[in-house]
């Protein structure tokens, strides 16, 4: 028996099982549900409870966690007869650590708290290797008195945790943070070429230049990458064309300037329509490489 909160965990992709995992390790009590049967097989084999449906596993649920790719399947989730607004108990909180829209946002706690949910959105950073390490960065808009209840869950998910302001903050500052590291790495994926073509020690150079001005964490997670051409997902393409789509539409609405960030999601883009949507967003190389004249 534990004093924690019980935990419903709505979706275990490449974030969300290790992240429910994490959970579980804190001593947490955690039933999923997902699409994926081998997803839920895998919640089960950490000590997780898997359930059949959004129903079943928020019925008895003290907080929920969502973390699905975009805002549609935020609502979908969320709404309707089956979702998790029809059947949560009064008084769940509600935690989105998707990353979607902050309207998205700000519309799911207006409704939520009709529903006598209390909502945060809470989207992260750091990727599937912050997932696994628990070291994510988690940015939170809500309100104050949520987030310190839900202090102690973000806790054992990440590092560092921020409440960033109002609902539909955390998002904004999601948008934010992927417009850096999308920049981030097109520059360094435009320096491995330059390098490479410069016939360059590549593993030299990125150990020097990491040591630097120059260095990231983008580059300290991404430079095997770079390195080996080893671009299974830890972040797709995919998502990351949607989140420059949300940057990009925030920043017409409050009218910031992205001249550079305009080009990189239109690399992205561009790369996403040659088929490499589904490879983690270090193949951003293989664009450059493609403009450079290489074979990618």
């Amino acid at each position: 028996m534990t004093d924690l909160p019980k935990i419903a965990w709505i979706g275990l992709g490449i974030m969300g099982s290790p992240m429910s995992e994490n959970l579980i390790k804190a001593g947490y009590t955690v039933t999923g549900h997902t699409l994926e049967p081998a997803k839920l097989d895998r919640l089960a084999a950490a000590g997780g409870t898997p359930a059949s449906s959004i129903a079943e596993a928020v019925k008895d649920a003290d907080v929920i966690v969502t973390m699905v790719p975009a805002s549609p399947q935020v609502e979908a989730v969320a709404y309707g007869p089956d979702g998790i607004l029809a059947h949560a108990g009064p008084g769940a909180l509600l935690i989105d650590m998707s990353s979607i829209t902050p309207q998205t946002s700000v519309d799911l706690a207006k409704a939520g708290a009709e529903k006598g949910l209390r909502v945060l959105d809470a989207p992260v950073s750091g990727g599937e290797a912050g997932a696994v390490e628990a070291v994510l960065s988690i940015m939170v808009g809500g309100e104050r008195a949520d987030f310190d209840a839900a202090k102690p869950l973000f806790d054992a998910l990440g590092k560092t945790v921020v409440l960033c302001g109002p609902h539909g903050s955390g998002q904004t500052v999601k948008a934010a943070n992927q417009l850096i590291v999308a920049v981030n790495i097109e520059a360094c994926a435009e320096a491995v070429v330059f390098l490479e073509k410069s016939g360059v020690d590549l593993t030299a150079a990125l150990d020097v230049l990491n040591g630097g001005l120059a260095g990231s964490t983008v580059l300290t997670r991404k430079k095997d990458n770079f390195l080996n051409r080893d671009f299974k997902p830890g972040f797709r393409i995919d998502l990351h064309h949607k989140d420059m789509g949300i940057v990009t539409d925030a920043a017409r609405n409050v009218g910031a300037a992205l001249p550079v960030g305009a080009v990189v999601a239109q690399l992205v883009a561009s790369l996403r329509a040659q088929g490499d949507g589904g490879l983690d967003h270090s193949a951003l190389l293989r664009s450059v490489e493609r403009l450079s004249g290489e074979q990618a």
